[in-house]
């Protein structure tokens, strides 16, 4: 067995030899993924970006080649590299290549700004960060120099697209004599939580766990070559990476078609271009795709819809499921730091529109509590907690968190407010945490508050998601603003991005208040702030 990183929770020796045992965990790193595809897959279609095609065995050796280059760069096992690439193929090259030489990639994503990537970087100790050069009109490599500045250990910044002084991406392929594949129960990867105090947390992904999380969702989703995957989302989100994403695909012998954004003009497009099957989107984009002209028509050679992200609407689960006959619907809930849920293929009409599916494994282990963290009767609703074969047992370097975050016997706090039907399947009723769900995207509310109190007008600060059919929730900020002081949204959205805020954490609405609602023990009393934003804009209607 491998020694983790400083900081990293593994399972404990028991289980880990009971999941092991059990066929969960084979003992395969996931850079065997190619290896194996371009053995059974062979001259098969794997990967379309734009007008770029591999083949299984072309896309392997691809990887190989990128590793070698990488190699000559001066990139080593056990370094950590922040990526923050958009939906263009460089993305999985580079992921596979770093998983093939045991580098531990970050996973960020392009909305990320300033204070993320650089706390990113600061947390694992990042040699190297990888970006685009010009993405929907945001230069990269600005935010790459400030970056630098504020992480002495970055030795490189590599940009895909015009360099300028830094590092370019073309050239770097080099046929090179390998080092063996890293060991299945080390760290792979990072991911990122959705956060609930501040920053995002670094989740820290096993080989092992994350491999049997891929492989099983693959099996669940009846995947096979002959299904072509459209990825809409954010290639690097867990979602459309494994459940069961690109790296389902990938396993089952299909075909990944990446579309640079979600624009249904364009999709719709790639859907008839490429035949697409399979499709997986969040409530807000099924929503506006449904929504534009001849939606049917566009959509009717998908066979598989998976929706997911955030909260929906059984009206909306109904609307999609008539419009869309012939294609199997499918719930999915998970949570980058593990548990995933899927309805299954063929469940009856009321599962699909009522519940958001079952966990992956027999193993995932689910308690209800209530706030006293006593057990709910089944049916009743409670704080989803869960462990197993793929749920991770501690953020990284995190251990003030993960006393809150984790019980000592290792259950994982989603934050999630669920009920368990006596048939095992889940229904998500809501959130614990303090945090803000707008079109699957998390945002911690104490870390836009601590950012809206840096403005010189701000006396007080509260945020909180406002329901919206469309997005689950928009983010408002409640403020009360210092005598004679005075701030429209516009100004605050610009202050915000000045202080490096992702744009998707920027309020869609400000609500000025002369004093925020309080608890007994001085906290802002946050349901009764919403039940009077919500009674304010009744009155209105």
């Amino acid at each position: 067995m491998t020694h983790p990183d400083p900081g990293w929770t593994p399972w404990p020796a028991a289980l880990a030899s009971y999941y092991r045992a059990a066929g969960y965990w084979l003992g395969q790193p996931l850079s065997q993924l190619m290896v194996r595809g371009a053995a059974c897959y062979g001259d098969l279609p794997a990967l379309i970006c734009g007008e770029r095609h591999w083949s299984y065995q072309q896309l392997a050796q691809a990887v190989e080649q990128l590793a070698g280059g990488l190699l000559a760069q001066g990139w080593q096992p056990g370094d950590k590299v922040v990526i923050q690439l958009p939906n263009r193929a460089e993305f999985y090259l580079l992921f596979l290549a770093l998983l093939r030489l045991g580098i531990v990639p970050v996973l960020a994503l392009p909305a990320h700004r300033r204070r993320e990537i650089v706390s990113f970087c600061q947390q694992v100790e990042a040699v190297a960060y990888v970006v685009v050069d010009l993405w929907q009109g945001f230069d990269y490599r600005v935010l790459a120099r400030e970056v630098q500045a504020a992480c002495p250990t970055l030795r490189q910044v590599l940009v895909l697209g015009e360099a300028q002084e830094l590092t370019p991406w073309p050239g770097l392929s080099s046929p090179a004599a390998l080092p063996a594949h890293p060991a299945a129960d080390g760290l792979a990867f990072f991911q990122l939580s959705g956060g609930t105090t501040g920053l995002p947390k670094l989740i820290p992904r096993t080989h092992d766990d994350y491999y049997y999380s891929v492989r099983e969702s693959a099996r669940l989703c009846g995947l096979t070559p002959a299904q072509r995957f459209l990825c809409v989302l954010p290639a690097a989100h867990n979602y459309p990476l494994s459940s069961p994403g690109a790296l389902g695909l990938w396993w089952a012998g299909g075909c990944v078609i990446l579309a640079e954004g979600p624009e249904p003009a364009t999709a719709f497009e790639l859907v008839a271009r490429h035949q697409i099957t399979h499709l997986a989107l969040v409530p807000s984009l099924l929503q506006l795709w449904l929504a534009q002209p001849h939606a049917e028509a566009h959509l009717a050679g998908i066979r598989l819809l998976q929706v997911g992200g955030a909260p929906l609407a059984p009206t909306l689960a109904q609307h999609a499921i008539q419009r869309l006959p012939a294609c199997q619907f499918q719930q999915v809930f998970g949570m980058a730091e593990g548990l995933v849920n899927y309805t299954r293929l063929g469940d009856a009409e009321a599962l699909l529109l009522h519940t958001q599916g079952r966990p992956i494994s027999p193993d995932d282990e689910i308690v209800i509590l209530d706030d006293e963290d006593r057990p709910v009767p089944v049916g009743a609703e409670g704080n989803l907690l869960t462990r197993g074969p793929y749920t991770i047992r501690g953020y990284f370097r995190a251990p003030e968190h993960n006393a809150l975050a984790f019980t000592p016997d290792g259950f994982y706090r989603t934050g999630d407010r669920v009920r368990l039907r006596p048939d095992g399947y889940l229904q998500v009723v809501g959130r614990s945490k303090d945090q803000i769900n707008r079109g699957g995207e998390k945002i911690a509310a104490a870390e836009l508050e601590a950012c809206l109190l840096q403005h010189s007008a701000v006396a007080a600060a509260a945020a909180l998601g406002l329901p919206d059919a469309a997005l689950g929730e928009r983010i408002c900020a409640c403020l009360v603003l210092k005598p004679g002081a005075s701030l429209a949204l516009p100004a605050l959205r610009r202050f915000l991005r000045a202080l490096g805020l992702a744009e998707y954490k920027l309020p869609d609405r400000l609500q000025l208040l002369e004093r925020l609602p309080l608890t007994p023990v001085g906290k802002v009393h946050k349901r009764r702030l919403l039940e009077t934003l919500q009674a304010a804009t009744v009155s209105k209607d």
